[in-house]
């Protein structure tokens, strides 16, 4: 089936309502699709320049090693040489902290979402929100969350 835009705006205003709730600083959140295609982007007022490229880089490195960019972040104190590679391959493009989640429905992967904005911690909890609020199930590390 794949992500559609209507899904991606979906998404997106539920995780910038959770942004909301939680008092966070202003986000950005970018929705790819699983071939690494952005589908739906929004930057809140105020939010910081990088951002786009952080919340991308985020989704994208999610989707490039297919576990959440949490997961990639532990991976990457673990084993920094290979993600020194990583970075070189991707062209600086993944992002290894916590705000990358997978999207995924009964099919498996259909995309993922990036937010930056707050602390990591807060963009991955609104991009959950954002997923659920969708219907769908967020992936933080390397399987998806217990249903």
């Amino acid at each position: 089936m794949g992500l559609s835009l209507k899904t991606a705006v979906a998404i997106i205003e539920a995780a910038l309502a959770r942004g909301h709730e939680l008092r966070l600083a202003p986000l950005t959140v970018a929705v790819l699709d699983a071939g690494g295609h952005l589908v739906a982007l929004q930057r809140e007022d105020n939010s910081g320049i990088l951002r786009v490229e952080i919340a991308s880089g985020k989704a994208w490195g999610a989707l490039g090693m297919g576990i959440g960019s949490r997961e990639l972040g532990e991976r990457a104190t673990k084993v920094p040489h290979f993600f020194n590679a990583l970075a070189a391959a991707s062209q600086g493009r993944l992002v290894p902290v916590a705000g990358g989640v997978l999207v995924r429905d009964a099919s498996g992967i259909i995309g993922a979402v990036g937010i930056s904005g707050d602390t990591s911690d807060n963009d991955e909890a609104c991009a959950l929100a954002g997923i659920a609020a969708a219907g769908l199930v967020g992936q933080t590390g390397a399987r998806p969350a217990e249903a």
